[in-house]
């Protein structure tokens, strides 16, 4: 193990951020630019290397948790990127991006600090990169089977790299102009710099997977030829229909979707925009939706320069502890202060939008809303709560509800969908398509950047069963896995 008394001499210490004054006034990334490298061996060394590790049950990807925080105790950055890499294809995205649930399983956390899992993993792929460690990984023959991959996001981008270092010859389709799906362009610059993308880009192109932007299967190009093409298909276009709000004045303009106003910003940052058409300056900003999505709503009005920025969300206040229905080592359900909130803006939980008031132009001005109380699991209204908040600019970030279906994808294909709309599946991430799969939020639903990834490897293997018989992939989860949450 580590250092065997280190959960016991060592407190819990985390990234440093930037002061909000400085952040607010660029995009890049909010913590401190080595900060971590000085503490991060002594926080490794608060693993107990405890006789069943638990934070691998809060990780689909199975992650050697254990053995990496050694490795980076002793300052062998080596040997901890080995281990990194040996579950996961990612490790910079989800040391930024995932919320931890390897953390809230970790059995220290029990009546401790959890191990800063996520910035151990975060200092060593960077240490990684820093030292060349990260090199590419071609295949030693090919197999002579082509592969197509539908999406470029984290579950596309994973099943890819799997299967081309299994010796196929893949092709990753991306509807967008730039690959990464959702980590491109739904993903805030100041939550994940986009150079840690392009750097994996050039990785696996080195290793021989192939790219294709602005083409979207179903509408560029037909599924069904698309399939007579390959020798296999992996569908990990995302869940990105995105959830309405069909009350009074939806149609006001101001009224959007997050989707739609979060790639914008991102575009200004890759330089293709000047200003973004849809643009929080000098507006009363309110966010429907409280969840990661919102926050980076929240987060990118502030460096737009909002005049206010308000949050809401109808579910009521979490508290700051565990609740005794959420015990460890399940991911508990708590009050969370993230970089964006703590920028500014207010946040009114248990309140409902009842509908939008605009002027005579047609944009909209007002939001009104009402205080909600559940009864029997469904939110009602309290009478005499009703009230408005000045709303110029409003971003409905309440989830999302599936795949697309309008672009023809599912049609064409024949797929067949499961009782929740999302596209069914076996076993081996089989639809009912001969050689066609699906990884990611396409056949799981919306979820985790680290459910993407452990999705996407494991359909690798179905993928690579399907064409040579065997494989020696590995499969970390089962498309009925759940994560630990009650």
């Amino acid at each position: 193990m580590a250092d065997p008394k280190g959960f016991l001499t060592t407190g819990r210490e985390v990234a440093e951020t930037r002061p909000v004054e400085e952040r607010v006034r660029d995009w890049n990334e909010v913590y401190v630019p080595g900060s971590l490298l000085p503490i991060i061996s002594k926080q490794a060394g608060r693993c107990m290397d405890c006789g069943i590790p638990f934070c691998h049950n809060g990780c689909p990807l199975g992650n050697l948790i254990p053995e990496w925080n050694d490795y980076a105790y002793r300052e062998d950055w080596t040997a901890a990127s080995e281990r990194l890499h040996a579950t996961n294809n990612f490790p910079e995205f989800t040391g930024r991006l995932c919320p931890a649930p390897c953390e809230s399983a970790c059995v220290l956390g029990i009546n401790q600090p959890p191990v800063t899992i996520k910035n151990v993993e975060v200092t060593i792929i960077d240490k990684a990169w820093d030292n060349g460690d990260v090199t590419p990984q071609p295949p030693e023959r090919l197999s002579g089977k082509t592969v197509a991959v539908i999406g470029s996001g984290p579950a596309g981008l994973a099943a890819a790299q799997q299967l081309t270092r299994a010796g196929h010859t893949v092709a990753v389709y991306e509807r967008a102009d730039r690959i990464g799906g959702l980590l491109r362009y739904g993903i805030p610059e100041f939550k994940m710099e986009k150079r840690h993308i392009n750097r994996r880009i050039e990785q696996m192109r080195a290793e021989g997977t192939k790219f294709r932007t602005e083409v979207e299967i179903g509408r560029d190009i037909d599924a069904a030829k698309l399939r007579k093409r390959y020798d296999a298909v992996v569908i990990a276009a995302g869940a990105t229909t995105s959830r309405d709000l069909k009350v009074p004045g939806r149609e006001l303009n101001g009224v959007h979707f997050a989707m739609e106003y979060l790639p914008l910003s991102n575009k200004v940052q890759e330089g293709d925009l000047t200003v973004a058409p849809i643009t929080a300056e000098g507006k009363h900003v309110v966010v429907i939706g409280g969840g990661d999505t919102g926050a980076d709503c929240v987060g990118t009005a502030h460096r737009q320069g909002a005049a206010s920025v308000t949050q809401l969300e109808i579910m009521g206040k979490p508290g700051d502890e565990r609740n005794p229905n959420q015990p460890w080592p399940t991911f508990p359900m708590l009050y969370k202060v993230t970089s964006a909130h703590e920028e500014g803006g207010e946040r009114l939980y248990s309140v409902s939008t009842t509908h939008f008031e605009g002027d005579e132009d047609g944009n909209v001005q007002w939001l009104h809303l009402v205080e909600v109380e559940f009864k029997d699991g469904r939110p009602e209204p309290k009478p005499g709560t009703e009230r408005k908040i000045p709303a110029q600019l409003v971003t409905l970030a309440m989830g999302f509800t599936g795949t697309d279906q309008d672009n023809g994808l599912v049609s064409q294909f024949g797929l067949e969908l499961d009782e929740r709309g999302n596209i069914a599946r076996d076993a081996d991430y089989a639809t009912n398509v001969p050689g066609v799969y699906v990884a990611g939020d396409a056949g799981r639903g919306q979820s985790l950047i680290v459910w993407a990834i452990a999705e996407g490897r494991s359909a690798a293997r179905g993928v690579d069963r399907y064409l040579a018989g065997s494989s020696a992939l590995p499969a970390p989860i089962k498309p009925t896995d759940r994560a630990l949450t009650v």
